[in-house]
């Protein structure tokens, strides 16, 4: 889908470009050109009409500092993580920004509530958006607002599940698993605001960045301090939470070997004596007594009781 976001007096106009033979003709009037999982013919309209160069896929997928970001005298190219949860996945998808003169151009492959939210916001208030510049601040802005959000629902989450572990009634592999999910979804967010924090960062270093927008991308990179902060925090609740869990595990673990040994010792001396007595020797003095029999049963009774009393004394039951 190719969406074109048009300034006019009455405020934005949204152009669906479907016929790619013709040629946009007020250029100069657009703000924001928006693909969402483009097609190789809408690629090619955009660069023969708005002479935009876009990076090839593999270059978005790069983690290195030079393929999330560079500029030339023409244009500035950013490539984004967005964090994306489905079910009981997360991961972070890459968004092309294309920042030439006033045009902002946009590459995605995945319908995001961010952009659903910013074109309603750009409709409302169209005046605030003077250029691609303010409208790429404003994709920030809500972005790191949703990041925020999720960091928050997390941290519910952990002490949800400190409260569980604390009060050891449930102690099962599926909580060493959710911890475990906690973290990996922590790190994501982490990676995601790391690089968000990049690339806002060397925006800030560019000459081509207008002073109000300057200042908003200060206040963001503050924000997203703060959030890497909280993450840190989460990584050290989750790493308190899996050593207390294994902790608890251990004592649990403890208890039932604790049974087993208190068991073996109480039946080791009734076993000595019947495997005395089961001797086949021919001269035993028992053999051949009345009482034989009985004596030896009441022998490893009470030698099963003695170690029971002392254990009680002991404190060890």
């Amino acid at each position: 889908m190719l969406r074109l976001f048009v300034k006019e007096k009455q405020g934005i106009k949204i152009e669906n470009i479907e016929d790619f033979s013709k040629t946009f003709p007020s250029k100069e009037d657009v703000l924001w050109i928006d693909l969402l999982l483009p097609t190789e013919e809408e690629i090619k309209w955009v660069e023969r009409n708005f002479h935009v160069e876009f990076p090839s896929k593999q270059e978005t997928q790069e983690i290195e500092i030079s393929s999330r970001y560079w500029e030339d005298e023409e244009s500035i190219t950013i490539n984004a993580y967005f964090l994306i949860t489905e079910k009981e996945y997360v991961f972070n998808e890459t968004v092309t920004f294309i920042l030439k003169g006033h045009l902002l151009v946009t590459v995605r492959y995945r319908d995001l509530r961010t952009f659903r939210e910013m074109v309603q916001r750009l409709l409302k208030n169209p005046k605030y958006y003077e250029d691609g510049y303010y409208i790429l601040a404003g994709i920030m802005e809500i972005r790191i607002d949703t990041d925020a959000d999720t960091l928050e629902f997390i941290t519910k989450e952990i002490s949800k599940l400190s409260k569980i572990v604390f009060t050891g009634i449930d102690i099962t592999e599926q909580i060493l698993e959710t911890i475990s999910y906690y973290e990996d979804f922590n790190m994501t967010i982490r990676e995601n605001l790391i690089d968000k924090q990049r690339i806002l960062s060397s925006l800030l270093k560019s000459y081509k960045i207008p002073k109000e927008v300057r200042e908003e991308l200060r206040i963001m990179i503050k924000d997203i301090n703060s959030l890497i902060d909280y993450t840190t925090f989460n990584f050290e609740r989750l790493d308190y939470l899996q050593n207390t869990f294994l902790g608890l595990l251990n004592i649990e673990q403890n208890q039932v070997i604790k049974i087993f040994t208190i068991m073996s010792v109480i039946f080791l001396p009734p076993t000595l004596i019947a495997s005395i007595y089961g001797m086949n020797f021919q001269y035993m003095p028992e053999l051949t007594w009345k009482y034989g029999y009985p004596l030896a049963l009441i022998m490893m009774v009470i030698s099963a009781i003695i170690p029971l009393v002392v254990f009680k004394k002991k404190g060890w039951l």
